[in-house]
């Protein structure tokens, strides 16, 4: 295998526009690939002309890598599911893991390369992931899931770098200046305008229900349990409320929510499951995200066979079942695993 062969991940977007040209600098010998994911008609004709015109603008060989049935089965079909059962799913974790830093690294193995990158704004010592510079790009979040023994062979060029920085390189780089002023990805690829836009084209979304209180009487109306996630607090009726009340839970099964006051959204203990742990400690304190883009909140663990249980020293409003709870130690990433309940 050819220790200075990378295969970068080109997307058609700045930042891995950029990457492929600061590892060319650097004096890798790179190849690129592009993945064709999901199948939104006309999407991969537009992102895979750009990360041609990228690939010839660096100079390298761009191999088009066609895994849509792949991600149908690692990816989109748990999508479906995970709302279908009543929960909120992450996908881009399921992507990371399976395809990204799953497929890639099968494939960097065929053509002989040693290391993959991509343009994640994201850092690695080879056995942990570190938050970015960049804390309004950092994407460690969704990076929580990818296997450890994968970490030794990425490179992540953007690490420490700006997002303001990349465009204005891109744009004072002749040739490059349209990849500086294209318009930002959707956090999840293959939803264009809203999920439930995606989802009503495989389950029935519209389907009217009842809305109970915390004890569990009817109080009102919605419009279909997928059209909601734990925490929100419009797009269903409640009889008589003078105040604002939020989803609580969902009961898939019978199509129905559970609403209350903000106070009886509070959460202070979470239970995880399906864990992804790079450290071997079974009881710690650290810190812990249950969204993305939110702080991280200070918590004691104890980790018991493949689930973790989590007790917060702060309650946490709307923590939603199916999504990512991640592990911090300051920066560095520690782990994490899937919400089971709350």
């Amino acid at each position: 295998m050819n220790n200075k062969k990378v295969l970068i991940g080109m997307s058609g977007g700045v930042d891995s526009t950029i990457s492929a040209l600061m590892l060319r600098d650097e004096g890798y010998e790179i190849e690129g690939v592009y993945m064709k994911l999901h199948t939104n008609p006309g999407y991969h004709e537009i992102h895979q002309a750009r990360a041609q015109k990228a690939a010839d603008f660096v100079g390298m060989k761009l191999h088009i890598l066609d895994l849509q049935d792949t991600f149908n089965k690692e990816v989109f079909q748990p999508f479906i599911d995970t709302y279908a059962e009543g929960k909120t799913p992450n996908p881009c974790a399921l992507c990371n893991r399976n395809l990204k830093f799953g497929e890639m690294i099968n494939f960097a193995d065929k053509i002989g390369a040693k290391y993959i990158a991509t343009g994640h704004y994201i850092k690695t010592d080879g056995k942990y992931f570190y938050e970015a510079n960049d804390d309004t790009k950092d994407q460690s979040y969704f990076l929580f899931y990818v296997k450890q023994d994968v970490l030794p062979r990425l490179i992540f060029p953007l690490g420490d770098k700006k997002k303001s920085d990349i465009k204005d390189l891109a744009a004072s780089i002749d040739g490059l200046e349209s990849f500086a002023s294209q318009g930002e990805s959707n956090e999840i690829c293959f939803v264009d305008t809203t999920y439930t836009d995606v989802l009503k084209d495989y389950v029935d979304v519209d389907k009217v229900g009842e809305v109970l209180d915390q004890d569990g009487n009817v109080v009102g109306e919605h419009k279909g349990y997928m059209h909601y996630t734990i925490g929100k607090r419009k797009g269903f009726t409640v009889k008589g409320a003078h105040e604002p009340h939020y989803v609580t839970s969902i009961d898939s099964k019978n199509n129905k929510i559970t609403v209350g006051k903000k106070d009886e959204l509070t959460c202070k203990h979470v239970v995880l499951e399906n864990l992804n742990m790079y450290t071997d400690e079974k009881e710690f304190n650290t810190t812990v995200k249950l969204r993305f883009r939110t702080k991280a909140i200070e918590c004691s663990v104890v980790i018991d066979g493949d689930k973790a249980y989590v007790t917060l020293l702060e309650g946490v409003f709307g923590v939603a079942t199916g999504q990512a709870a991640v592990f911090y130690d300051n920066n560095k990433l520690i782990g994490g695993g899937w919400i089971e309940q709350n």
